[in-house]
């Protein structure tokens, strides 16, 4: 892809942001359901409409190219859907009002943006040095996937627990009174973080470490980096509008932990058995086609399952 495409992609990208925050969501409010859904619409609308510009005008491979691009969306965005859990928690570990989340997202995902640009390019250097690292990206998703099978549902929550976060507070005085929604504070002459600053050190955290099983994953649709960046901004993008259009229905994701840890060990098994057809001529290959079908058989499948017991639990209960 030509550098001028990837600047216009990257001043489309910070103009939206400067929207964003700037005009659409300058003063803080409360984002009630219907708007939330709105800009969800407008996010994964600009997504496919970016898909189809793909199909039409990236050249000879433009149908694989498009269909890749699609792949890696639909990957991320199930993907990321496991970081609104993560979201809800924290906000409601630190009380922050629902008339700040936005903006505490808003900077959480330009850091989100940065690191994961880092680590598709980082990782895209290394298959492209190391052929054989593909084998530990992928035993590293199997591994991820069946952990997170096992895992157990963290009902003691406590972000000031972890190392980072500490080690912020011997730094740096932080104060509860964050009713101004500032992340900086001066008390007594003397500068202070508000809790509303070390949630976005969690947020950012949380996002590291979901891009340490993203990036991996996404890494296996396509090694061609604009099909993999773009995808993951889009997905990464409409994250903040998905939040606030699903917080409201957690209930219906349930078993989606369970989807995802099946999606991240199958990838991870598709990643070794590529590998070992493309290096070896094994005869067994596992293409996009049918990686996207089982992505979303399995979403489909874990929201059917909490629809339907969430049902089953109120007829019980009536």
């Amino acid at each position: 892809m030509s550098p001028v495409v990837w600047i216009g992609f990257l001043v489309f990208v910070f103009l939206m942001l400067l929207l964003d925050l700037g005009v659409f969501n300058r003063k803080a409010h409360e984002i009630k359901l219907k708007e939330a859904l709105l800009w969800s619409a407008f996010w994964i609308v600009l997504a496919l409409l970016f898909n189809v510009g793909i199909f039409l005008f990236d050249g000879p491979d433009s149908k694989q190219k498009a269909f890749d691009f699609f792949t890696a969306y639909i990957l991320e965005k199930s993907l990321s859907v496991d970081n609104l859990f993560v979201f809800l928690m924290i906000f409601g570990f630190f009380q922050i009002e629902a008339k700040y989340q936005h903006k505490i997202l808003f900077w959480g995902i330009v850091g989100a943006l940065i690191m994961r640009a880092i680590f598709i390019f980082a990782g895209i250097a290394l298959i492209e040095k190391f052929q054989w690292i593909m084998y530990v990206f992928g035993a590293f998703l199997l591994y991820t996937g069946i952990h997170m099978l096992f895992e157990k549902n963290n009902k003691d929550f406590d972000p000031n627990k972890n190392p980072l976060i500490r080690l912020f507070r011997k730094i740096m005085p932080v104060t509860d009174a964050n009713e101004s929604g500032k992340f900086f504070v001066r008390i007594d002459k003397k500068l202070h973080a508000t809790t509303f600053f070390v949630a976005l050190i969690i947020i950012e955290i949380s996002d590291l470490i979901f891009a340490v099983d993203s990036i991996p994953a996404v890494l296996s649709v396509s090694n061609d980096s604009f099909i993999i960046f773009t995808s993951n901004i889009f997905a990464i993008l409409g994250l903040r509008a998905l939040y606030f259009a699903l917080s409201g229905i957690m209930q219906y994701f349930r078993y989606l932990k369970y989807a995802l840890a099946a999606i991240l060990s199958f990838i991870g098994v598709k990643m070794c058995i590529n590998e070992l057809s493309h290096q070896f001529g094994y005869p067994v290959y596992i293409s996009n086609y049918v990686s996207l079908s089982v992505i979303v058989g399995l979403l489909f499948i874990s929201i059917l399952f909490s629809v339907a017991l969430k049902k089953d639990r109120k007829t019980l209960s009536a």
